[in-house]
């Protein structure tokens, strides 16, 4: 055995476990283990009933304690010799009072404590478990709060996934924005230029008229001013002739100078002058410019609804039996016999109409139909809890939000039939949902005018709404077809 270990085991030996000092008068107790009396003493109180070892936990049934006088006297033998201490063994720590293995844990000063240290006043009446079992509950603890941080931060990186596609989102409809000002104010710069252009040219066409009146009054005046120069160059030489043939003259020349002396009004041209005092009025640029913005406005709103075109199909299963559907869903007119089709609870059996199949509970969305030239058609948005047996009313009441062609008009399904002013036949009509506005829009998408707009409160889904009408002997037997939107917002609105 090595010095350093001889050492340190004698150290052991003469050491007290409470105190962790030299023996003091040394005593034994009936398990066999070694203390100070004072420690012992103090350790057990004065009044406890039940004894304990300090060291090894066995329970003492009387208080003896018997004096080990060898034990001292080997204590001051080895105080005599001065034995260095031996050193902690590497990589296990201890307790720093006692020296002893941290094999106990105490839940209420939240410590690493030693057997004997149990047994001080300070951890007696403490909680203590076994390190292993406190450091598996605390890693047991420390697992579920990583479980709830590992969910957290799932979480949150799904909220930053969100985020970004609803700033892409956002950002693609500030690009459309961007896109309708630049076309807004080209356009209104080009009808500025346009209109510049031709006011200019009406007023170069006054300034021409002006010219030509003066050019023929001055050709005018200039024959007369030759004609009254001639006249008094012959009168003058009348005055310059001797007196008798300037007497046989006289009545002649005087005669012909009074003809001469025929008035002539002050140059006026009141239709002229009328013509630029109601120009203002008949070219008024005030005018011109707001019938200009009313008609890009709704242009500017087609423009911006085509920004979120969506793709729609027609479902069969709500389909009139009359009613033909192509095979790809997207064109429906009515056919010429009834089909044999089963009588499910979502097909319209009265009607002759036939709804998208998607449907639509919050968002903008908008699709284009071609009517052609189609005498009657109904096209629209409706609830999906419409009812779908028996005579159909298209108003909004009954959740229709409608406008049809009937007669050559066209109207919109309000409660009272509202006619709709129309400056083109329509080919293709575009139908806007706007749900959380509560605004469902149709716009004329042949010169870009605006229709309509239904404004109301939304509720469940909303389905699209078609109806071809009957084919009326062939002169009506055109389909409804559901067309692709471009998807550019600068370019041209109108296909």
């Amino acid at each position: 055995m090595a010095a350093g270990d001889l050492a340190g085991s004698f150290q052991d030996e003469v050491t007290c476990p409470i105190c962790l000092e030299y023996f003091t008068d040394p005593v034994t107790i009936e398990c066999g283990h070694n203390f100070c009396r004072a420690c012992l003493s103090q350790c057990w109180g004065e009044l406890e009933p039940n004894f304990s070892c300090p060291q090894c936990r066995e329970t003492i049934l009387q208080r003896h304690l018997w004096p080990n006088y060898q034990l001292g006297n080997l204590v001051e033998l080895v105080k005599r010799l001065r034995l260095p201490a031996g050193p902690a063994p590497k990589g296990q720590p201890g307790c720093e009072r006692h020296q002893e293995a941290l094999k106990l844990f105490c839940q209420e000063d939240q410590d690493p404590i030693c057997v004997i240290y149990r047994e001080s006043r300070e951890h007696r009446e403490h909680t203590v478990v076994p390190i292993e079992e406190a450091a598996q509950e605390c890693k047991e603890q420390i697992l579920s709060r990583l479980q709830r941080l590992w969910e957290e931060r799932d979480a949150l990186r799904g909220l930053e996934s969100d985020w970004a596609e609803e700033s892409e989102r956002l950002l693609r409809q500030t690009d459309v924005e961007r896109q309708l000002v630049r076309w807004e104010c080209q356009r209104l710069r080009q009808f500025l230029v346009e209109r510049e252009c031709l006011l200019l040219a009406r007023l170069g066409e006054l300034d021409e008229e002006i010219g030509r009146r003066r050019e023929e009054h001055a050709a005018h005046l200039g024959e007369e001013i030759s004609r009254l120069s001639a006249l008094i160059l012959e009168l003058e030489e009348t005055c310059r002739q001797p007196a008798l043939e300037l007497l046989q003259g006289v009545r002649s020349a005087v005669s012909r100078g009074e003809a001469a002396m025929s008035p002539h009004p002050a140059p006026k041209c009141p239709e002229l002058e009328q013509r630029i005092r109601d120009f203002p009025g008949e070219n008024s640029l005030q005018g011109a410019v707001t019938g200009f913005l009313g008609a890009l406005a709704a242009e500017r709103g087609l423009r911006r609804a085509r920004g979120f075109a969506v793709d729609v199909t027609l479902d069969p299963d709500t389909a009139n039996p009359d009613l033909v559907l192509s095979e790809d869903r997207k064109r429906v007119r009515h056919g010429d016999t009834r089909q044999d089709l089963p009588d499910n609870p979502e097909r319209f059996d009265t009607c002759h109409c036939v709804l998208g199949a998607e449907g639509f509970t919050g968002g903008r969305c908008y699709w284009e139909v071609e009517v052609g030239d189609k005498t009657k058609w109904d096209l629209g948005v409706c609830r999906e809890s419409v009812r779908r047996k028996g005579k159909v009313t298209l108003t909004p009441k009954n959740g229709y939000w409608v406008v049809w062609l009937r007669d050559g008009g066209y109207k919109a399904c309000t409660s009272l039939l509202t006619p709709l002013p129309v400056s083109a036949r329509p080919s293709r009509v575009g139908v806007f949902l706007d749900y959380e506005a509560g605004e469902v829009s149709f716009y004329n998408v042949t010169d870009g005018s605006h229709l309509f707009t239904f404004t109301d409160t939304f509720s469940g889904t909303l389905r699209p709404f078609f109806s071809p009408c009957l084919n009326a002997g062939g002169t009506n037997a055109a389909p409804l077809t559901i067309c692709p939107v471009p998807a550019q917002a600068g370019g041209n609105p109108c296909p």
